[in-house]
């Protein structure tokens, strides 16, 4: 039991010990992560089952077989008193383990610096206007690319998209990383309900670094998803962040990519516009678009389940608050003032400090 206690009191330690997010970036994020995602997602995408699956289902028997075997124990020996403290200790335990294997393999990219203060970002950029000027810019990028994109197509689900993972790359170039990444293979898990019923686009897998992408996604949903998953894979946890290095890399892929990304940005900037610009901006949406949108909103209205999805987003919301990220889930919709308040070159190529 001791070297139980001492374990909890360790991955205490870890999980509140103050390191400087600039030492996070230098040694964990931009040295030791790299070299342990190359490793897991390269062996990860070997295999098209989630081992994440494996992991939980295996950790999960396992609990309950000694936990069944206590009882009977108990029962036998005459010592019910100290069935529940075993069982406790036993859960202490593996959430322990769990956690310090969540901070090492992944977690501590929450505590890097931002890309707010890796790049010309400056608040009084951020406007109303901006942002209808954002969502204008926009529309008429998902009007003149609707036809190449669709005529052009996407991947199937569960294979990588080389150009995408190309323009992922160039996107990472662009915000001055050298580090290698090696793209997830789209995933089915078994989450995969749950993420319907909650409205879950994704999840990264954060001890073997896999890229789970939901099953209703709609094809030109999905470049921009696995984009925003695959961002995690490099170690950008924030989730605006990953919005953001998403948006970079469809723009730098096919036109199928672009229209998916710039579909996305629409979507984000323009729920964040009061009624009368959102639909004199939404007005300017051609008859193709505008039907993608809706198809979007239909397969959001078919899987959604209200309840699931009100208290999946709380528990989201407060893990990542639990994990430094202060806006929580609403740290999603951040992108739009990431974008507002970048300043960018002609070509989208983000200018750094």
């Amino acid at each position: 039991m001791r070297w139980q206690i001492a374990l909890f009191v360790a991955a205490l330690a870890v999980g509140f010990l103050p390191v400087p997010p600039s030492v996070i970036e230098s040694v964990y994020s931009d040295r030791l992560f790299p070299i342990y995602q190359i490793v897991a997602t390269s062996v990860s995408n070997r295999v098209t089952f989630a081992l994440f699956d494996a992991l939980v289902l295996g950790v999960t028997a396992w609990w309950l077989i000694l936990t069944i075997r206590d009882v009977l124990t108990g029962r036998r020996a005459g010592a019910w008193s100290q069935v529940p403290l075993r069982i406790v200790m036993r859960t202490v335990t593996v959430a322990a383990v769990a956690y310090v294997a969540f901070l090492l393999t992944w977690g501590f990219n929450y505590r890097r610096v931002r890309l707010e203060d890796k790049v010309q970002f400056d608040r009084s950029r951020i406007s109303r206007e901006a942002a209808v000027a954002l969502a204008e810019q926009s529309v008429t990028q998902v009007n003149a690319l609707y036809e190449d994109a669709h005529r052009m197509g996407w991947v199937p689900p569960n294979v990588i998209d080389r150009p995408l993972a190309d323009a992922f790359a160039s996107g990472r170039r662009a915000l001055g990383s050298t580090a290698a990444t090696v793209p997830g293979l789209p995933k089915k898990t078994l989450l995969d309900t749950y993420f319907k019923r909650a409205g879950v686009s994704g999840m990264t897998d954060p001890y073997f670094l896999e890229t789970f992408v939901a099953s209703d996604l709609l094809p030109f949903e999905r470049s921009f998803v696995v984009a925003h998953e695959w961002a995690h894979l490099a170690g950008f946890a924030d989730e605006g962040d990953a919005n953001f290095i998403a948006f970079l890399t469809c723009l730098r892929g096919t036109p199928a990519h672009q229209y998916s990304g710039w579909l996305s940005i629409y979507s984000e900037v323009s729920s964040g516009l009061d009624r009368s610009s959102a639909g004199e901006v939404s007005a300017r949406l051609d008859a193709g678009p505008r039907a993608d949108l809706r198809a979007i909103r239909e397969r959001l209205l078919q899987n959604l389940n209200p309840r699931v999805s009100a208290a999946g987003w709380r528990v989201y919301d407060q893990y990542l608050k639990a994990n430094k990220v202060e806006a929580g889930a609403a740290s999603y919709a951040e992108v739009v003032q990431l974008i507002l308040g970048t300043k960018f070159t002609a070509d989208w190529r983000p200018q750094l400090k």
